[in-house]
């Protein structure tokens, strides 16, 4: 029936499935599969047999330093603390106009990924709170194109910087959707347990997420994320409550992480793993052997506990690499996790897609279900020159198109190489 679709997307090839089939879109959302008759769209698109996948979610990134490393100067030691002077001296000088820039640059690097879904963490220890007012004007700005959540992040504490819990508060009545704690950065473990009930006691009373930057340290001594899980059950904040990082759970004896598996599986939390910035970053006052710098994502993930993969720094004080691909960071966590089977690829895959939109709580505002599109789900996907999973992580290529609800809003054209055979260039 003429009219019946929007669009539709014909020839594109859906993961776990070598048959082309036909997408029809309706109102920005999915309305038909299949094999659909092109002559019941406005407008139809060949995909010519791409691989179809959901959008990248980014469930962990500093907007706020984005873009910074070497200003005002390196971090030469790559540890956290010299990473944190950094970005202290750094943040002193502050303007909109600079977090703008840097921001919407990044947004929009990640936008040319297939990055549809955000959470920024955002930095309240400036009193003016600059970069936060900066981060929240984009948030409107990109409305259309992407969805970003923003974290107030009290990067100096919360005991040891009583300032950012009144900050927080106010980070929150601004418009900030989520609250965070560093708990083994506080001084002692007591107040670092202090700093997440105050974090989480917040988030409850005003309906927001926690999103705890949690036990990033080699010590095997730092166990926050139990008490991030026994939190999360106890104040009914469940899923809403993210475990960035979690490396000093790699420390752990068998017998005290089997007990933990049971408990964060209980409380519902997601775990967010970081396998780019922790695999340079951790292990700095290792002896050999050394960690490995990554979190036990395959245990976790294993065990029925929500996982999800993040880039996290984009050229900062703490990472002066970094692209905003999150299939690097996909490829690093097959390296560090021992994930290169066929069917751990295709995990790693889910974790930058499903896992990230778990993490992020975004229910049918994503939509995907087990790589599936069912109708009513907003038609935003990604078309990709690469055969499965393996391909893509090995690969690592931007999507050539990217969809977000019906429309096309980013394009990269293939690479290609040529090679010289004449006879020119042969000869010596």
């Amino acid at each position: 029936m003429a009219g019946r679709y929007d669009l539709v997307v014909l020839n594109a090839r859906l993961a776990g499935s070598g048959a082309p089939t036909d997408i029809g879109i309706r109102d920005g959302a999915i309305a038909g599969k299949g094999k659909l008759a092109a002559a019941g769209a406005a407008e139809t698109f060949d995909a010519k047999g791409l691989l179809l996948l959901p959008p990248f979610v980014e469930p962990h990134v500093h907007l706020d330093t984005a873009l910074t490393a070497g200003d005002p100067a390196w971090n030469e030691s790559g540890t956290l603390a010299e990473g944190i002077a950094i970005w202290t001296a750094r943040k002193a000088r502050l303007t909109r106009e600079d977090v703008i820039a840097r921001a919407e640059r990044t947004i929009r690097i990640y936008l040319g990924y297939g990055v549809l879904h955000m959470r920024a963490m955002v930095d309240i220890g400036d009193p003016k709170l600059t970069a936060l007012q900066a981060v929240l004007e984009l948030r409107e700005r990109y409305r259309e194109r992407i969805d970003l959540q923003v974290t107030a992040f009290p990067q100096d504490g919360i005991v040891s910087c009583p300032d950012n819990e009144a900050r927080m508060e106010e980070a929150l009545r601004m418009g900030a959707d989520g609250v965070s704690a560093v708990p083994h950065l506080e001084a002692t473990r007591e107040e670092g347990v202090l700093s997440l009930r105050k974090a989480f006691g917040l988030a409850e009373r005003k309906g927001a997420y926690v999103h705890v930057f949690c036990d990033e340290t080699d010590d095997a001594a730092s166990r926050f994320l139990e008490v991030c899980a026994s939190l999360a059950i106890a104040t009914g904040l469940s899923s809403r409550v993210g475990a960035a990082h979690a490396n000093a759970a790699a420390y752990y004896n068998e017998p005290y992480f089997q007990k933990l598996l049971g408990l964060v599986k209980q409380s519902g939390l997601s775990i967010v793993a970081c396998p780019l910035i922790n695999s340079v970053m951790q292990g700095r006052y290792d002896a050999y052997p050394k960690g490995r710098g990554l979190t036990r994502i395959k245990e976790f993930k294993r065990a029925g506990i929500n996982v999800a993969l993040a880039h996290d720094d984009i050229r900062t004080p703490f990472y002066p690499l970094g692209t905003g691909n999150p299939l690097d960071a996909a490829h690093m966590a097959a390296h560090l996790a021992h994930m290169c089977g066929r069917a751990e690829l295709a995990e790693l895959i889910g974790m930058i897609t499903e896992g990230g939109a778990a993490a992020m709580n975004l229910g049918t505002a994503y939509g995907c279900r087990s790589g599936d599109f069912p109708e009513g789900a907003p038609a935003s996907f990604l078309l990709f020159d690469a055969e499965d999973a393996a391909d893509l992580i090995r690969k690592r290529p931007s999507p050539r198109y990217v969809f977000r609800r019906g429309r096309l809003v980013a394009e990269t054209a293939p690479a290609a190489t040529s090679l010289r055979d004449d006879e020119s260039f042969l000869r010596v």
